[in-house]
């Protein structure tokens, strides 16, 4: 019973460790994302043991039969503990920790439902595979799953649910990639910060064929729609000035996509090092500076929750392309306190999207990623 106790209590101190989403600063010992990485396929789908931090990421809008909408993301992370833990053998070694959160918008109903869940690896409960050599890989914690399927990963397949108050939810969806991977930054690495090792590994599938059930409570939905998914690893990325950052995933219905993210300073403004990436019809890409958007936030809304206020509407302008669009949350209160897990609050939330590109009419949705508004990273996550 005592060494119940210990790992309950070590799970705790750990996550009081991990803090945020993303690591802040890295242990020592820890390989750090340096520029001239090359990617594999399938092998960094699995799971990279030598970074400290790590997350496979999903947000989707999807559709029911009967015309129901419906936005949702889910996120397994990996945080690891000791390098030297790394390659110890025996089953009760505790090498990482596994989290993961889930939550779904239902658009038409108006209701938000999330939940959150965290486990050590040890004994085979929870765990990210880490080699490609036989099988292609998966991460799981307990019933939730994450499984690559195809030729390099291409097809995966998601699995989890829980309680968000007193209603049970769940997915059970399958992804199919329709645009091959799309690989952030420059030189292998996304830039997160000035300084040795403040940036990450980050690719993403932007476009994927999403099929499958959706449960909410009795009912169970067949749903079909499109997903976006990101997997990024490193150790460290955030600089000490960085309070927190704003990240935004658009799917134009054109057939475009667009990732931004700006990291926000602690005196105010925003890193020169936040940047984006723009993927053409074709799959090719171009890398966005700092100097080439501009993302501008129209209105704000308090968390009755938390009593963070965050940004509820944005102009995003793309100089160079001419296109400017607005981003319009599908219902305010889209905010995840996640106590069970990595214990933090922050908005993560299914958006519209409206614009123009030389009196072109464009249109399509995406997703929201707002963190360090209810307490800045700086001063710690709990």
């Amino acid at each position: 019973m005592n060494n119940i106790f210990a790992h309950r209590r070590l799970l705790v101190v750990c996550i009081c460790i991990l803090g945020a989403t993303h690591s802040v600063v890295a242990s020592p010992n820890f390989q750090v994302a340096l520029p001239g990485y090359r990617y594999q396929f399938p092998r960094d789908h699995a799971s990279h043991p030598a970074f400290q931090t790590e997350w496979w990421y999903y947000t989707g809008h999807l559709k029911s039969s009967d015309g129901r909408r419906f936005g949702y993301e889910l996120t397994f992370f990996r945080h690891a503990l000791l390098p030297r833990l790394a390659n110890r053998q025996s089953k009760w070694a505790i090498r990482d920790l596994i989290l993961a959160h889930l939550a779904v918008t239902d658009e038409t109903g108006r209701r938000f439902y999330y939940t959150d869940r965290a486990s050590r690896t040890a004994l085979g409960v929870a765990g990210a595979d880490a080699t490609t050599a036989k099988k292609l890989p998966r991460v799981w914690l307990g019933s939730w799953a994450l499984r690559f399927g195809g030729q390099r990963g291409e097809v995966q397949t998601v699995r989890a649910g829980g309680a968000s108050g007193d209603t049970e939810f769940a997915i059970e969806l399958t992804q199919r990639a329709l645009k091959p991977a799309v690989l952030h930054g420059r030189n292998g690495i996304s830039q997160k910060s000035q300084g040795h090792g403040h940036a990450s590994h980050y690719y993403s599938f932007t476009r994927l064929a999403t099929s499958g059930t959706l449960r909410i409570g009795s009912t169970r939905y067949a749903v079909s729609g499109q997903s976006w998914f990101d997997h990024e690893f490193g150790s460290g990325q955030l600089g000490k000035t960085q309070t927190g950052w704003d990240w935004f995933s658009i799917q134009l219905a054109d057939g475009r996509e667009l990732m931004l993210y700006q990291l926000r300073l602690r005196g105010g403004g925003v890193d020169p090092d936040s940047s984006g990436t723009l993927i053409e019809r074709d799959g090719k890409t171009r890398h966005l500076r700092r100097a080439e958007f501009r993302i501008e936030p129209l209105a704000s809304w308090r968390s009755p929750h938390s009593g963070a206020n965050y940004p509820a509407r944005w102009r995003v302008t793309l100089p160079r392309e001419n296109i400017q669009l607005q981003i319009v949350p599908v219902m305010a209160d889209q905010e995840l306190n996640t106590d069970r897990s990595t214990r933090i609050s922050y908005w993560e939330g299914s958006v519209r999207v409206t614009g123009t590109q030389r009196g072109k009419v464009l249109h399509g949705a995406g997703y929201v990623e707002l963190t360090g508004y209810a307490k800045p990273f700086d001063q710690g996550a709990l």
